[in-house]
């Protein structure tokens, strides 16, 4: 019990010391505010622009819910039928590394020109950010049924849908929970990057129109915002793999996961 306690504060220590060397450099070496402000600078810039930082905050996570909701529900389809059609991972495969090769930030512009300004760009930019691990994971898994117990399967009556259902879904559980830890972060970037470059609203925004003033600590600040939405995103999604899968790791310590 106390290791499994130690073990949760941990990071809080880890991240505690890490602010308290950061605050003792720069005033060692009187380093300016505008180039990197203190971690009291930046939680006085919390607390002066709190109700901004909370609305903009709330915006950019309904961006992103939206757009890692989307990558979800198209992303676990594609990949089932990726991994169960060997035709159709040969056709789609090297066009979906494509795609995740172009830098979001380049399909930005063109979402606006598209859709204009608003929550709908940073929706589909959280979405096509996420999208590709989703369906790279759940391939994986659904490709990677042994031959011998797809056999077998067939021998017993099993048709294509009753391995995929039976066998192939969950074995590719693990990979679909360890994507989605990987997916809702990088989908955070997503909406940031749009409301970065076409937005008026969420954490890019409010960003962006800080550094525009100089205001260095609440730029900070709408970092710190996005980091913690980030953990605490993460952290569900490990709770949500720990009770829906703990069966795959039940041999091992999850030194990882928040929630096993």
């Amino acid at each position: 019990m106390r290791r499994s306690h130690a073990e949760a504060a941990l990071p809080w220590i880890v991240a505690l010391a890490l602010a308290l060397l950061w605050e003792a450099v720069v005033r060692c070496f009187a380093v300016p505010e505008f180039l990197l402000p203190a971690p009291s600078a930046i939680g006085a810039s919390m607390a002066k622009w709190w109700w901004p930082l909370l609305d903009s905050a709330a915006r950019t996570l309904l961006n992103t819910v939206l757009g890692f909701a989307l990558a979800v529900a198209f992303g676990l389809a594609l990949g089932v039928a990726i991994g169960a059609s060997p035709l159709l991972y040969r056709a789609l495969y090297p066009l979906l590394i494509g795609f995740n090769s172009v830098p979001k930030v380049a399909v930005v512009p063109v979402l606006v020109i598209w859709f204009g300004g608003g929550i709908v760009p940073a929706v589909i930019t959280a979405f096509l950010i996420s999208f590709f691990p989703i369906v790279v994971n759940v391939a994986t898994g659904i490709a990677t049924v042994e031959p011998e117990l797809r056999d077998v399967l067939r021998a017993l009556g099993a048709g294509r849908l009753d391995i995929i259902r039976k066998v192939g879904l969950p074995r590719a559980m693990p990979y679909f929970f360890a994507s989605l830890k990987v997916a809702i972060t990088v989908a955070f970037v997503g909406s940031i990057i749009a409301e970065t470059v076409a937005g008026n609203q969420g954490v890019g925004h409010l960003m962006l129109v800080a550094s525009s003033r100089f205001d260095v600590p609440l730029v900070f600040a709408g970092l710190v915002v996005t980091g913690a939405m980030g953990v605490a995103m993460y952290a569900l999604a490990a709770v949500l793999e720990a009770r829906t899968t703990g069966w795959a790791t039940r041999g091992q310590r999850d030194g990882l996961g928040f929630g096993a």
